[in-house]
C-alpha cells in the first residue's frame, strides 16, 4: 500500500507550521513517562514550558533539575494558551476540575489518549480548542529519539475546534516533540480510544499475557522444565515481535525456519480460532457501548478491590517466579534494568 492508498492522512515535518505554538505558553500536566518527555522535547524546540505539579508531587525537584519552570497546576494553566493533560487517565477529571476556570476563550486543552473526552468523564468549556497529541511510545523512548534527531510515530485528533487553528496548533506541537519526523496520523478521539482500549485488552496486554501463560502451563503440566517451557513461551516472544514490528507478518515468515513457517500456518489458528474472534468481537462491542469505561471508573470509585486482586495474582504467577532469576544469568538483563530507570512513573 502507498502513501496515496491510505485511508488517513499522514503529516510530517513539512506539514507543520512552528508559528502555531512558538509565540505560546505550554503547562504541562504531570511529569511521568508522557509528561517529562513532552516538557523537555518543548523546551529543547524553544517552546516556552511550564510543569503544572501539586505541592507535594515527588517530580518537582526532577522539573526543576531538569531546568525546567514549575508551578501548581492551577498556576501553570492560569499562564498557558495550551494545556496538556499529561496526569494518568484515572487522575485527569479531578485535576480538570481545579484548573476548569483557568482556561480562556481560544485556549487548548490537549490530551495524548482520549479515553476522558469520549466517555464524557471530561465536559470542556465550548470556547476552547480540544485537542489530542498522542506519541505511540513509552515517554522514554519519546525523549531518546528527540536526542538523537530520530522521531516517534504519532497520533493527532481534533475534538473541538472553536479557533479553526486547532489542527494546525498541534501539528506544530507534534512538530516540537519530535513525533512529525517520523510520522503523525490523523485520527478521532472516538477511534484513538476505541482501539487502543480493544488492542489492550484483546492483544497487546490481555491477549499476549494470557497466550504465554497458558502455553507456559501447558508444557509444564506435560512435564517439562519450567525454564525451557519460559524460554519458549515468553522469551522467544521478543524475537518474533521484533521482526513483525521490522517488516510485518511477511518478514517473521520470512525469517523463521521452514518447520516453523508451517508449524505456526498450520497450528496458530486452531489456538486462536473462531471462539477466539468472537470473544475479542464482544471486548470490542463493551468497549464501544462503554461498559468497560464504567467498569473501571466504577473499580477506582470502590478503591480497586478487583485491579489489586487480579495484579498481585498475575505477579505470583509461577512464570514469574522462574523468570526473574533466569533473566539474572543473561548479560541483556542489565539493559532492560537502564530503560526501566529512564522511565518515570505517572504523576
Amino acid at each position: 500500500m502507498t502513501d496515496d492508498e491510505l485511508t488517513t492522512t499522514v503529516y510530517y515535518d513539512e506539514d507543520a507550521d512552528r508559528t502555531h505554538i512558538d509565540d505560546k505558553t505550554v503547562a504541562v500536566l504531570g511529569y511521568g513517562s508522557q509528561g517529562h518527555a513532552h516538557a523537555q522535547n518543548l523546551a529543547d524546540s524553544g517552546v516556552d514550558v511550564v510543569v503544572g505539579l501539586r505541592e507535594s508531587s515527588s517530580s518537582r525537584a526532577a522539573a526543576k533539575d531538569d531546568g525546567l519552570r514549575v508551578a501548581t497546576p492551577v498556576e501553570a494553566a492560569a499562564e498557558a494558551d495550551i494545556v496538556s493533560v499529561l496526569v494518568p487517565d484515572t487522575v485527569q477529571p479531578a485535576v480538570f476540575e481545579e484548573i476548569r476556570d483557568e482556561l480562556d476563550a481560544g485556549d487548548t486543552l490537549q490530551f495524548a489518549h482520549g479515553f476522558n473526552i469520549h466517555y464524557n468523564q471530561i465536559r470542556p468549556p465550548e470556547d476552547v480548542d480540544v485537542t489530542m497529541v498522542a506519541p505511540k511510545s513509552p515517554g522514554h523512548l519519546v525523549r531518546r529519539n528527540y536526542q538523537s534527531d530520530e522521531g516517534t510515530p504519532g497520533l493527532i485528533a481534533v475534538y473541538q475546534d472553536e479557533t479553526g487553528d486547532a489542527r494546525d496548533e498541534a501539528l506544530a506541537y507534534a512538530h516540537a516533540i519530535g513525533c512529525t519526523r517520523a510520522g503523525v496520523i490523523q485520527t478521532s478521539f472516538q477511534e484513538e480510544t476505541e482501539t487502543d482500549l480493544f488492542g489492550e485488552q484483546a492483544v497487546l496486554c490481555g491477549g499476549v499475557t494470557s497466550l504465554v501463560k497458558q502455553g507456559y502451563e501447558t508444557l509444564v503440566d506435560a512435564g517439562y522444565s519450567p525454564e525451557m517451557a519460559y524460554f519458549e513461551c515468553l522469551n522467544e516472544l521478543k524475537l518474533i515481535v521484533d521482526l513483525m514490528y521490522e517488516g510485518g507478518l511477511g518478514e517473521m515468515w520470512h525469517s523463521v525456519s521452514d518447520t516453523a513457517e508451517y508449524g505456526g500456518l498450520t497450528r496458530g489458528d486452531r489456538v486462536v480460532d473462531e471462539h477466539a474472534r468472537e470473544n475479542m468481537e464482544e471486548i470490542l462491542e463493551e468497549v464501544q457501548n462503554g461498559t468497560f469505561a464504567r467498569e473501571w471508573i466504577a473499580e477506582n470509585q470502590a478503591g480497586r478491590p478487583s485491579y489489586t486482586q487480579l495484579k498481585d495474582r498475575e505477579e505470583n504467577h509461577h512464570i514469574e517466579q522462574v523468570g526473574e532469576p533466569l533473566r539474572d544469568l543473561f548479560a541483556w538483563a542489565d539493559e532492560g534494568d537502564a530503560e526501566k530507570a529512564e522511565a518515570p512513573a505517572d504523576d
